[in-house]
């Protein structure tokens, strides 16, 4: 089977191992850039948790001012296990998903404990801070990293794919679904997609691409990849 991965290198690079040790082909189409953006500065002793929603959260903070015994929570193994290559030892991981995350937190952070940190990308699916702050938490979030399109591509790596189209393609976020979707106009390749299965994270990602002719669509959660290659 072909799979073709669309998120950055540093996020994918386990899963492109992983498909390959399955025997399947591996393409990769980082459809998105990643840039630090800079904050204030952040007295983080004032903090008794931390929640990184990506491992591109963790990889952007000044993590050395940060005692690593805090309680931290982590949307999946990849954030996880950034999280605990710079020394965080308390962690806590959902399954992949913000809603999963925002339970275990509930379940595991008592909001008198004190205050929580949120570090996150300038685009987020789901308002996680203000969602735990209706709860009663006092949650301070920070934005430390953006993504923006990539739009120089490989001129023999998209010849090579249209020759060989993917059986499967995988897209995280509605930022990435543009990007792809503006790759298949740029490259007038609408019509070479209909053999191939859309993997999407949410209803809304798809949305974005439902002008395209897949052969199928399916809504996954982070963690639920290689599942998906038993339903086609």
């Amino acid at each position: 089977m072909h799979i073709l991965l669309t998120r950055p290198l540093e996020d994918c690079s386990q899963m492109i191992l992983k498909f390959q040790s399955l025997g399947n082909k591996v393409s990769h189409l980082p459809l998105l850039k990643v840039g630090k953006i800079d904050y204030d500065e952040i007295n983080f002793s004032e903090f008794k948790g931390i929640v990184f929603t990506s491992a591109n959260a963790v990889k952007f903070l000044d993590h050395k001012v940060i005692d690593k015994k805090i309680l931290c929570f982590c949307v999946g193994t990849a954030t996880e296990n950034k999280a605990r290559s710079i020394g965080f030892q308390n962690v806590i991981t959902a399954e992949g998903n913000v809603e999963n995350l925002k339970e275990l937190i509930l379940r595991n952070f008592d909001k008198k404990n004190g205050k929580i940190i949120y570090v996150s990308g300038e685009n987020i699916s789901i308002d996680l801070d203000q969602e735990l702050i209706k709860e009663g938490y006092d949650v301070k979030r920070i934005i430390n990293y953006r993504t923006i399109h990539n739009e120089n591509f490989d001129e023999h790596f998209v010849k090579e794919l249209k020759l060989n189209m993917p059986d499967i393609v995988y897209v995280y976020s509605q930022n990435s679904a543009s990007s792809l979707l503006k790759f298949i106009k740029f490259n007038q390749s609408e019509a070479l997609w209909m053999n191939t299965n859309l993997m999407c994270i949410g209803e809304k990602t798809s949305a974005i691409l439902n002008e395209i002719k897949w052969k199928k669509i399916f809504l996954f959660n982070p963690g639920e990849e290689e599942f998906l290659l038993y339903k086609i």
